[in-house]
Parts: C-alpha cells; structure tokens; sequence
C-alpha cells in the first residue's frame, strides 16, 4: 500500500475517534449495560439435597465403632457422624410420605428429630446395623408429625386410624386395578380393621375443615357460631348436678364408715386419698401380694357401685362414671 493510501486511511480512522471522544458533535458514546437486578430462583429443597451429599456413608464396622464411642463416652462428635451419614436415609423415608403432606422440608426436619432420637437409643452391641435401626424412629416423628399437622382437628388418634389414614387410598387403588369395587366391607377385610372405621374415616377425609367464625354467606354477618348451642347448661343443670355431687359425696363417706381393716385402709389411701399409696406399699404394709390387694380394691368398688344404687336409684350413670 502506498504513503498516500495510508494518509487516507488516517483521515477517515481520525473522525471516528473524535466522535465517540466529544459526544456534543455526534453520538454520544454507548455506556456499559447496568448489572441485571432480577432474583435468582433459590430452592431450598435442592440446596438441602446437595448439602447432605458431601457426607460419606459408613460401613458396617464404621457404624458399630461409632455407637459404642457414643453409648459409652457420650461422645458428641461420635454421634454427629452417625446422623449426618443417614441424612439421605430421613428424605428417601419422607418421599413415601409426601402425598399426604406436601411440605417434604418439614417432613425432613421432623425425621431428622427422630434419628437423633435412634442415635441416643441405639445399642451397638445387638448386632443391628444403625439404619435398620433407626427407619422405626425416623417413620415414627414423620408420621405423628403427618397426623397432627393434615388437619386443624387430629383424625388419627389410635393405631387403626393411623393405618386408615396411609393406606385407605391406596387400598381403593389396588382394588379397583384388581376389578372389585372397593366397598367398606371388602376394605375392612383388607386391612383388617372394623367396617365402621373405614366409612368413619371415609367421611373424615372427605369433609374439609370449616370456620365457626367465618359468615354464612358473602355478605352476611352471621356466622355458624351464632347457630351453635352454647357449650355450658342451664342454672337448672348445674344445680341438679351440684346437689348430685354432694349426695354422691355424703355416701362416699357413710359407706367408708361400714368398712375396717385392710378395707378401711384401701379405700382411705386408695380410692379417696389425692395421693394414693401404690399397690405395693399397701402389700408391703400387710403382707400380702399387689396382686391380693388389687382384688380386694376391686371388690370395694363393686360393694360400694352396689350401696350407691342401692340407697339412691336414680343416680345412676353418675355412679357408674364415678366408679371405674
């Protein structure tokens, strides 16, 4: 290229510079973009996952060491190990869980709750693995934590429930897929509990919670409270149940009179004492068995269930409250 050429080649680089340098004879020079403010997506449930996994699991031998260190030292660091190795061990457990309680983090915690509970409990020197072990207390805090957190009012309170509560839907499932039509009867045979708690347990997870105080209707300020009867009785009631105490009461005492002996002491400092003897002190003091005196306060509470109806008829549930 010649000198010439170069010249022109200068001239026409030379404009372009001063224009971005002076923005006042052209346009004005491009700024850098400002940094983004949008917020990244966090999740938790992710973050938490991929946390636990830095934690190695451990073999057989590691474990058994481990359990002795902490149920003979109480060593913390023992046991720390232990729960972070089974970390992965409380979600896989939570997952079967997570149908009927959507929030698996919470899930999780409870879990976790209990296999620190397995790690204070278990014993080394059974001859079972720590994770076979510790499945029933993790199973166990995920599962009342289920039960009295699905709904406001608690649904499973014994053990039939709480299977009903699991395993009715999928029960239906299974005997649909298998063609039957998955009535309360054929239920109850199937998961072997009494027809009556399956249509109870039915009706309790097809009906959805209500507010006594929300209104009737949109706009109205009537609410179900306003309809409900009121939880105490009438003045009439609770003199009636106030005279029925006293009379109860008066013939406590007149039969206590009828009594001596070991009689006499069992109902004194068994049935009205505040703070009762044990069977054992009592048997200790006569030299009897707890068994005997068990027996003999058994037939106490039947000679006095017997006075009591006798002297006044009519009292009757009451006696039978009263007298368990």
């Amino acid at each position: 290229m010649s000198m010439t050429d170069d010249n022109r080649e200068d001239e026409r680089a030379t404009p372009a510079r001063k224009l971005g340098e002076n923005p006042e004879e052209g346009e004005p020079e491009r700024q850098p973009e400002a940094p983004s403010t949008a917020v990244a997506r966090y999740d938790p449930l992710q973050r938490y996952l991929s946390e636990i996994r830095r934690y190695a699991l451990l073999s057989r031998e590691e474990e058994h060491d481990l359990g002795v260190r902490y149920k003979e030292t109480r060593d913390i660091e023992a046991a720390y190990r232990l729960v972070t190795a089974n970390l992965r061990l409380v979600v896989m457990i939570a997952r079967q869980y997570q149908r009927a309680f959507r929030n698996l983090l919470d899930l999780v915690q409870e879990g976790n709750i209990g296999l620190m509970e397995a790690v204070k409990n278990f014993d080394p020197y059974r001859g079972v693995r720590f994770p076979s072990y510790a499945v029933w207390w993790i199973r166990a805090y995920v599962i009342r934590y289920v039960m009295n957190n699905w709904r406001m009012v608690k649904i499973g309170t014994t053990q039939a429930q709480r299977k009903l509560f699991f395993n009715l839907q999928k029960e239906k499932e299974r005997l649909e897929a298998e063609g039957f039509w998955p009535g309360p009867k054929l239920l109850a045979q199937r998961l072997d509990v009494k027809e009556s708690e399956v249509v109870e347990m039915e009706q309790r997870l097809s009906a959805r919670d209500l507010s006594v105080d929300a209104p009737l209707e949109a706009g109205e300020e009537g609410t179900m409270l306003d309809f409900l009867a009121s939880g105490g009785g009438t003045v009439e009631d609770e003199v009636a149940t106030a005279e029925s105490r006293e009379l109860i009461a008066r013939k406590v005492r007149e039969f206590g009179e009828t009594l001596a002996g070991k009689d006499r002491v069992i109902f004194d400092q068994r049935l009205m004492a505040e703070e009762p003897l044990t069977l054992q002190e009592i048997g200790d003091r006569y030299h009897i068995s707890r068994e005997r005196v068990r027996q003999i306060e058994e037939r106490i509470k039947k000679k006095l269930k017997a006075y009591l109806l006798s002297v006044s008829p009519d009292l009757g549930d009451a006696v039978v409250d009263i007298i368990r």
